[in-house]
C-alpha cells in the first residue's frame, strides 16, 4: 500500500527558493521548511532573507541573489554545491510589471520586465537544471501567471513574459526528463502580494478583481505555496511540463460567478 502522508514528506531533502524575501517566495520557502526541507532562502534583498530563515530556524540559510546576474547565480550555484551533497527542489518567484499599454511602454521599460521575467527564469533552469541533471532528479518550479493566458489593457509585456515562462517549463521539462528531473510552474491569480499591493490603493478595483473569482475574495501567498509544495514532494512525481493554476477560479469563467450571473430573460 502507498503512504501517502510520506509523498509529501521532505525531510532530508534540500530545496532552494529564489525570491524568499516575500509574498509567494516567503511563503513558498516556509511551506518547504514545514514539510522537512532545508531551505536555502535567496533574495536580491540579502537582509530579507535572511530575517526569512531566520523565522524558519536551523531548517534554513540565506544567501543574497540578484535573479537578473549571471555572476550571482553562478555564485549562488557554488555556495549550494559547496554545502550539500545535491539540491532536490529549486523555485523561482521574482517577477516585474510595468502596467502600461504597449503604445506607452519605453524600450527600456520592456527590457527590465523581459530581463526579470524571462532572462532571469531561463539563467535559474540553465544553473538549477544542470545540477539536478547531474545528480539524477530534481524538481525545477517557476513562477507563471493567469496573465499568460487571459489578459486586460496594460499587460501585454508582462503577460507576454510569463506565456514565455509556461513554454519554456514545458521545452525544458522534455529536455531533462530523462535525468529524472521534473520542471513546472504555477500560475497565480490575484494574490495579494508586494507586487500588487499598488491595486489595494484602488478599492473599487480591488473589489471588482476579487468579484472576478469564484469564491469572490484574493488568495493569499499561502495559498499558492501549498501549490509549490506539491510540486516540490513525490506526490506529484508523474507531473512535468505543466503550468499549475491557483487563480480561485479566475480562468474557469466567463463574466461574473455565482449570485451575480444576470436574469435569464423569458
Amino acid at each position: 500500500m502507498v503512504d501517502y502522508r510520506k509523498l509529501f514528506d521532505l525531510s532530508g531533502k534540500t530545496a532552494l527558493v529564489l525570491g524568499a524575501a516575500s509574498g509567494i517566495g516567503r511563503a513558498s520557502a516556509e511551506a518547504l521548511a514545514a514539510l522537512g526541507a532545508h531551505v536555502v532562502c535567496a533574495d536580491r534583498n540579502a537582509a530579507g532573507a535572511e530575517a526569512v530563515a531566520s523565522g524558519i530556524g536551523l531548517a534554513a540559510e540565506a544567501h543574497g541573489c540578484d535573479a537578473t546576474s549571471t555572476d550571482d547565480i553562478g555564485a549562488l550555484a557554488r555556495a549550494v554545491r559547496s554545502r550539500h551533497a545535491r539540491l532536490d527542489v529549486a523555485v523561482t518567484t521574482p517577477g516585474l510589471n510595468v502596467r502600461k499599454t504597449i503604445l506607452d511602454y519605453s524600450e527600456a521599460e520592456f527590457a527590465r520586465v523581459v530581463d526579470l521575467n524571462l532572462r532571469g527564469t531561463f539563467l535559474f533552469f540553465r544553473t538549477f537544471g544542470r545540477m539536478m541533471v547531474e545528480a539524477g532528479g530534481g524538481s525545477l518550479i517557476a513562477c507563471s501567471s493567469i496573465r499568460a493566458t487571459v489578459i486586460e489593457p496594460g499587460l501585454a509585456v508582462y503577460g507576454m513574459t510569463k506565456a514565455g515562462i509556461s513554454l519554456l517549463v514545458k521545452g525544458f521539462a522534455a529536455e531533462v526528463g530523462h535525468a529524472n528531473v521534473r520542471v513546472n510552474a504555477i500560475a497565480p491569480g490575484v494574490i495579494e502580494t508586494a507586487l500588487t499591493a499598488p491595486l489595494l490603493e484602488r478599492p473599487e478595483v480591488h473589489r471588482a478583481y476579487a468579484r472576478h473569482t469564484v469564491f469572490a475574495r484574493w488568495g493569499s501567498a499561502a495559498e499558492v505555496a501549498g501549490a509549490v509544495a506539491f510540486l516540490a514532494s513525490d506526490a506529484s512525481s508523474y507531473i512535468s511540463g505543466s503550468t499549475m493554476l491557483v487563480d480561485g477560479g479566475w480562468t474557469a469563467i466567463d463574466g461574473p460567478p455565482s449570485g451575480l450571473t444576470a436574469t435569464r430573460p423569458n
